[in-house]
């Protein structure tokens, strides 16, 4: 009878082992990798035991599955045994049974499930007895890991045990669209974030102020009128230009002016402007927006100015626009700001066809492509593969597109009907209304 006894309290031991085996698997593998490391920063050991595990996952998993596998082995030999003194030659099978669903209830499911729902906390709670473990069966589980990958390479398996940056930007990307709730403040912080991550991605094309909506100062005009321009316009840095728009010869800034007016006593005669500009900076209008900022940053200046690969002027980006290109409008009073998106009752927009897809996209959710063209106007050209007329409409990825305006080749008014799944926002927020600056 004592010996019955024995072996059912080695049992219980056993089942006990199995269920730790278990919930440290899903333990480690569910726990939050983001606040481990954050527990680490902040001093916590055990923090730092599961980041220290986690970076070698394989030994871990070779460690756990030794000992799930030991354990369970021996409660099937012992379970054995004890059934034997009752049923005979029969004991086996019912062992058998009664093993296998004591194994699957309480050293599989039942501490799987409790360790799912409490990861962090079963981690941190199991870490250090996982890590004696692991280095006390180092020896077994890297011989085991050299077979394993030797067979996996003569299939013609390469074993990669850390993931490339491409692979740590995805999942990074997933990260933050994992945690992306209903909530506003969340919503909009994981677009910045997704933003941050996109600039590699974007050209300075893109959210450049066009040409057409610069405001361009004729350095030859008179001293008192091009004062006067200088005046009436809302930015501080303005491009100098002689004879043609494309020579641009410098950037004036305002309070440059304004410095050299009171040097010279309040007077406008004798004043050489040309002399106060700064010398233009021309960036390629192909640049990505995260070697703009940086070039921002150790140039130590706000203002450039895009052209293409012929030297022709296409327009100008500032340190502002990549800023808001990441945490969305920045306003302030002397912002030019003209009709852009406009909702419509029947729930369409209308908007110029210079308003830009990734805009559109990150404002209102939508999916619209923006590899072949960076405007509305410009998605349509290239899905019609034609210039439309006015009352024209074309259905592209379930959205409706009218054509409301059209000035020669150019298309400047179109209404949008999304699909009748998408939810606008119910307040008006500032890039509902396309603001075109220049921004000093």
């Amino acid at each position: 009878m004592d010996w019955i006894l024995l072996n059912l309290g080695v049992l219980v031991l056993l089942v006990l082992g199995s269920a730790f085996f278990s919930s440290s698997e899903t333990a480690l593998t569910a726990a939050s990798k983001a606040r481990m490391l954050t527990l680490a920063n902040q001093g916590f050991r055990r923090a730092a035991v599961v980041n220290k595990l986690r970076g070698r996952m394989e030994q871990v998993i070779g460690t756990i599955l030794l000992g799930n596998a030991c354990v369970n082995s021996f409660i099937a030999i012992l379970s054995a045994q004890v059934f034997a003194v009752y049923f005979g030659d029969s004991g086996a099978v019912y062992a058998g049974i009664v093993a296998t669903i004591v194994i699957f209830v309480l050293g599989e499911v039942l501490p799987k499930t409790f360790a799912i729902n409490h990861a962090d906390r079963s981690a941190l709670t199991l870490a250090p007895l996982v890590l004696v473990l692991v280095r006390a069966t180092a020896p077994v589980t890297q011989l085991t890991q050299l077979v394993c990958s030797g067979l996996l390479r003569l299939f013609g398996v390469k074993v990669v045990n850390e993931p490339g940056a491409e692979e740590r930007i995805e999942e990074l990307r997933g990260a933050i669209a994992l945690h992306a709730g209903a909530d506003e403040e969340i919503r909009e912080a994981g677009q910045m974030l997704h933003s941050i991550l996109d600039l590699e991605d974007v050209p300075v094309s893109d959210i450049m102020v066009h040409r057409r909506n610069m405001t361009l100062i004729d350095a030859d005009q008179p001293i008192e009128q091009l004062v006067a321009e200088v005046l009436q316009s809302p930015h501080t840095r303005l491009p100098l230009y002689r004879g043609e728009a494309d020579n641009i010869i410098g950037v004036l800034h305002a309070k440059a002016l304004l410095r050299a007016i009171q040097a010279n006593q309040w007077k406008l005669d004798g004043l050489d402007i040309v002399s106060l500009a700064a010398l233009p900076w021309f960036i390629p209008d192909q640049t990505n927006l995260l070697a703009q900022l940086e070039a921002f940053r150790s140039r130590r200046e706000h203002f450039a100015i895009v052209v293409d690969e012929y030297g022709a002027l296409m327009g100008i980006v500032t340190l502002e626009d990549i800023l808001e290109e990441i945490v969305g409008d920045i306003s302030d009073e002397h912002d030019v700001t003209v009709a852009g998106v406009s909702p419509q009752p029947d729930g369409s927009l209308e908007m110029d066809g210079t308003v830009t897809l990734r805009d559109l996209n990150r404002e209102y959710g939508w999916r619209l492509p923006d590899e072949e063209a960076s405007t509305i106007a410009g998605l349509v050209l290239h899905e019609a593969q034609q210039i439309p007329s006015p009352g024209q409409a074309f259905a592209f990825y379930g959205f409706r597109f009218e054509i409301l305006e059209r000035q020669r080749n150019q298309i400047t008014r179109i209404k949008v009907m999304p699909p009748a799944d998408t939810v606008l926002p119910k307040t008006v927020r500032p890039s509902e209304k396309r603001e075109v600056r220049q921004h000093g």
